[in-house]
């Protein structure tokens, strides 16, 4: 390998031209034609049994040129990378300028190179940690969702119905006196207040009794689904058929017992409260702890080459992909784009912004790893592998044999920077006292 010549055409990219020899590109076509003469049938001869220089007659010199170039490159670019100490963010592009027996072949190749990066100030960051005070109404909610699940469903036929019952009804919606398409249907059932129905449907239902027939009236918003009925008035002729109404258990002593391993009331409430405070901890540090991130990032200055975003975004839809599969019946990303009615382009726009600032905050750690000369010993990296080699439940050999050491050991000093940087950031509550009257102002 010789490198011709080696050209910064623009912001992180590198395009270096290099040679292959006339030998070694015969020693490639030549694995190359042992590999696949099996596969080669030639007129005259027994597949797999032509000669070479028979095959290069009749299909042409070159005919193994592309798939030798392909079995030697990897290694030739490898050692490009190293003697010119390239660190890449994307696969190299590789192009043949020319390539014969006698003169070997020459590549011109493309380089995405890591760009460079600059951060300022990052230790003794302040950012505010404001601990949200639990009171007797958050417990209250707590324990109301509770009785809801020990709610029964118990049939109501002395009075109205009401917002939070459950009604069947028979319906038949018209526009300008005509029956419409999707406007009808039988004992349908409808919790009063879910909005499952366009605005005003449910709420004149309330105060109507089982048996009773009535008229509603109802305009379809602007931005309906359909468009035929979009803005259009409409009557529905109702029914009621039966009312439900959940019935929930006395939040008392017996209740306690009954969903709890507590005695009383007091000691499920005083359970409530620890557990929420600890939740409004836990959210107050990983406020803090955001907010810190957020000023690296702002502190950060790099070009960054749009393919590391597009790939941290490739990532983002792969991770939506394998969460819909596991928590929602196995439903396909492609069945979910079809019901939601979004497209793949419109969906990877939802995760720009994130993976911009994912991207430009690894960034930022990297380099402030560098900066601080943070690395990992042996027994630091063995340590490290052994533990996940247990998360994710693999023999540490199978691990260490399948994972990019080099990658791994970067992880762990972006680990590593990433609590030297929360350990030297400042609370500061004044910056949020501050805060508050804008929001406060912009509210008004």
């Amino acid at each position: 390998m010789n490198i011709v010549s080696d050209v910064k055409t623009d912001v992180n990219m590198r395009e270096v031209t290099f040679s292959i020899s006339a030998e070694d590109l015969e020693a490639a076509c030549e694995r190359v034609y042992r590999r696949q003469k099996n596969q080669i049938a030639v007129k005259g001869f027994r597949k797999g049994k032509a000669p070479r220089k028979m095959v290069e007659k009749l299909y042409g010199e070159g005919v193994f040129f592309e798939d030798a170039i392909n079995d030697i490159a990897p290694v030739q670019l490898a050692e490009i990378m190293q003697e010119l100490d390239l660190q890449l963010v994307d696969r190299p592009a590789v192009e043949i300028v020319d390539a014969s027996k006698e003169a070997g072949a020459t590549l011109k190749v493309t380089f995405i190179t890591k760009p460079e990066v600059t951060v300022g100030e990052y230790k003794g960051i302040h950012a505010p940690m404001v601990i949200r005070e639990i009171t007797e109404a958050d417990i209250d909610q707590q324990i109301e969702i509770l009785r809801q699940r020990q709610a029964r469903i118990v049939d109501v036929d002395d009075r109205a119905a009401q917002l939070g019952d459950e009604v069947k009804i028979n319906f038949e919606g018209f526009i300008d006196d005509v029956a419409f398409e999707g406007g009808k249907g039988e004992a349908y059932p409808l919790r009063l207040g879910s909005n499952q129905f366009i605005p005003g449907f449910e709420d004149q239902i309330v105060g109507h009794s089982i048996g009773e027939n009535f008229d509603i009236n109802v305009t379809f918003p602007e931005n309906y689904s359909d468009e035929r009925y979009a803005s259009k008035e409409a009557v529905f002729k109702i029914e009621i058929l039966s009312i439900s109404a959940q019935e929930l258990p006395e939040a008392d002593d017996e209740f306690v017992k009954d969903v709890s391993e507590f005695d009383t009331i007091a000691e499920m409430r005083a359970d409530i409260k620890e557990k929420l405070e600890e939740q409004a901890k836990n959210a107050a540090q990983n406020n803090f702890d955001n907010a810190v991130f957020d000023a690296i990032i702002e502190r950060t200055d790099a070009v960054v080459p749009n393919v590391m975003y597009e790939r941290r975004i490739d990532q983002l839809v792969h991770d939506f992909e394998h969460r819909l599969q596991h928590q929602y019946a196995d439903i396909k990303l492609s069945e979910y784009l079809e019901l939601t009615g979004m497209t793949m382009e419109q969906l990877r726009d939802t995760y720009e912004e994130q993976a911009k600032k994912e991207v430009l905050l690894r960034l930022a750690l990297e380099k402030i790893a560098d900066t601080e000369d943070i690395q990992i010993s042996d027994e630091e990296l063995e340590e490290g592998l052994n533990e996940f080699a247990g998360r994710v439940g693999a023999p540490i050999e199978v691990v260490k044999a399948q994972i990019p050491m080099d990658d791994f050991k970067l992880d762990m000093r972006v680990t590593k920077v990433v609590e030297l940087v929360k350990n030297n950031a400042v609370v500061d509550n004044e910056m949020a006292a501050a805060e508050e009257p804008a929001e406060a102002a912009s509210e008004e």
